[in-house]
């Protein structure tokens, strides 16, 4: 873990950010020597496949008849 003073994280920032982006780096940045804030590397979330629904569905009507403008079904 890596801790910077604010005026060192404003005027290093994009190579904080490069650290936390390629090494997995956690940064604290501090105020008189407090710790305010961190940066740390942003956890993606694994993405799971939705498989579409194979139901049939029913279609009420006639589709090629023109519209008598009632969409109350």
């Amino acid at each position: 873990m890596i801790s910077v003073n604010i005026h060192e994280a404003k005027t290093k920032l994009s190579s904080l950010l490069s650290l936390v982006e390629t090494k997995n780096e956690h940064i604290t940045i501090c105020r008189s020597g407090t710790p305010i804030a961190e940066i740390t590397p942003f956890k993606k979330k694994k993405r799971t496949s939705v498989k579409p629904s194979l139901k049939p569905l029913e279609v009420k009507g006639d589709l090629t008849a023109p519209s008598s403008g009632d969409w109350n079904v």
